[in-house]
């Protein structure tokens, strides 16, 4: 076809003229897409800054503008804390381990003989002495052996008699020579047989006298008894057949253990002829249930656990400790005379050691760090680093640092161990202080004497912040 043809340009020039129009209506739409989602987090980011303001109470913009706020205003709010004293006293050195009860005498009642059970003499729980009747087993059978042997023994004894005599006679005839030596001999030996077979009569007859009186058992201990093993009617061997469990429990001891590294303590004060005094606890370590003594030491080490045993005696008048009863021993080796004594509520454990935030006038705390000794607990001893009459911070320690300003709460100088008390009360004072005010700032979080500590912001301080920014924007 011709180049100039008229139907070909027109075509060419056509065909540029359709291609753009489908682009530009696609981006005009995209645009419009666009601008639609600025708008809409525009709109929420305004919404969102009205929320904030509203919840922004009052105080704290006036705190923002007039004092300042947070660390950059100077204005912390002073911590509440509750105090204590260092006082001196004496302080018991306790050595403490697990223990179980054991009873110094623990029978399992058995028949020595065998039979019916005739009788049972006992009711179950009863408080037995040694000797009383618990049991009848039915001797008849065994009377009847005693009277059989005592007619064997006496039929023997008048064998005996009668060879005796017969021996008496020889020995005459034969001083006369009227009998041979031969006679005389054989004589002394028959009367010497009959006395053995009188003896095994004997024997005999004492074994069915014995049987007979075990035929009624009897307590081997004072003790309480347990729960009946075996019903009356019942044929019981003999040492096979358990009948009752006797268990001693006045005295009763406890067995515990320490470690090997506290035995030469242990040892020295007993060489010394020291009583030392053992407390059983409760198995949540919370309630004293007996006092005792210690009674004795094992002879060895255990080396599968590195500990020694130990026994302790108590009287358990009261009956407070049980067989078998799992119990916390505390050994009281010695006491301390007139020792420096703080909470161990008012210790913390950094980096450095063992410090307290002691008291400086009565606003402000620094820290101090101390050596600790013994403890009982809710006491320790510090050996170094505070005199008799300082005053240490036991609760509201988790936000104070060095030099911080501080505000005794009414009731805080009591301390008490585990500061929970004091900590409620401390937060409950500074919530009261702050809807007073109306003011809150950034407030440091308490930090150890290595410096560190992760400042704890308040919800105030966060609107103060997040108001002022926005007046910025």
């Amino acid at each position: 076809m011709n180049e100039s043809s008229p139907i070909r340009r027109e075509t060419a020039r056509e065909y540029p003229e359709q291609v753009p129009a489908p682009k530009t209506r696609r981006r005009s739409r995209a645009g419009r897409w666009m601008l639609l989602l600025v708008l809409l987090g525009l709109a929420g980011a305004v919404a969102h800054r009205m929320y904030d303001a509203k919840r922004v109470p009052e105080g704290v913009a006036a705190t923002k503008h007039g004092r300042g706020g947070g660390r950059h205003g100077g204005g912390d709010i002073a911590q509440a804390v509750g105090i204590a004293t260092a006082s001196v006293g004496d302080m018991p050195i306790v050595l403490q381990g697990l223990g179980t009860v054991t009873p110094l005498a623990t029978v399992t009642v058995r028949s020595q003989i065998s039979g019916y059970l005739l009788d049972i003499g006992f009711r179950e729980g009863q408080t037995v002495k040694k000797g009383d009747y618990l049991a009848q087993v039915d001797p008849r059978p065994y009377e009847a052996l005693l009277a059989q042997n005592q007619g064997q023994l006496a039929r023997d004894q008048a064998l005996l008699q009668n060879a005796k005599l017969d021996l008496q006679r020889y020995q005459t005839l034969n001083r006369q020579d009227s009998i041979s030596k031969q006679n005389v001999d054989t004589q002394a030996a028959l009367v010497k047989q009959n006395e053995g077979t009188v003896a095994a009569d004997q024997a005999m007859v004492d074994q069915q006298k014995l049987n007979i009186a075990y035929a009624r058992i009897t307590s081997p201990v004072e003790g309480r008894v347990g729960l009946r093993q075996v019903d009356q009617g019942n044929y019981i061997s003999a040492g096979s057949t358990n009948i009752v469990v006797v268990t001693q429990l006045h005295p009763i001891s406890v067995l515990f253990t320490l470690p090997e590294d506290d035995v030469a303590q242990v040892m020295k004060r007993i060489r010394a002829g020291a009583k030392l005094t053992v407390r059983a606890y409760d198995r949540g370590d919370q309630h004293e249930i007996a006092t005792g003594s210690l009674d004795t030491i094992d002879n060895q080490i255990d080396v599968t656990t590195g500990t020694v045993k130990l026994r302790a005696l108590f009287q358990n008048d009261d009956e407070t400790l049980f067989p078998n009863q799992f119990v916390n021993a505390k050994l009281t080796v010695d006491t301390i005379k007139d020792a420096t004594v703080v909470p161990t509520s008012a210790i913390l454990r950094g980096t450095p050691g063992a410090y307290v935030y002691l008291m400086q006038g009565d606003d402000k705390v620094t820290v101090r760090p101390i050596t600790v000794g013994e403890t009982d607990g809710s006491r320790t001893v510090v050996t170094t680093g505070l005199k008799p009459g300082d005053r240490v911070v036991t609760d509201g320690t988790d936000r104070l640092r060095e030099g911080a300003a501080v505000r005794i709460t009414s009731g805080g100088t009591q301390a008490k161990a585990g500061g929970a008390p004091g900590d409620k009360a401390a937060a409950g004072t500074a919530a009261s202080q702050l809807a007073e005010t109306g003011s809150a700032g950034k407030t440091d979080g308490g930090k150890a004497p290595d410096g560190q500590g992760d400042a704890v912001q308040t919800q105030g301080g966060e609107h103060s912040h997040r108001r002022g920014r926005q007046k910025a924007q």
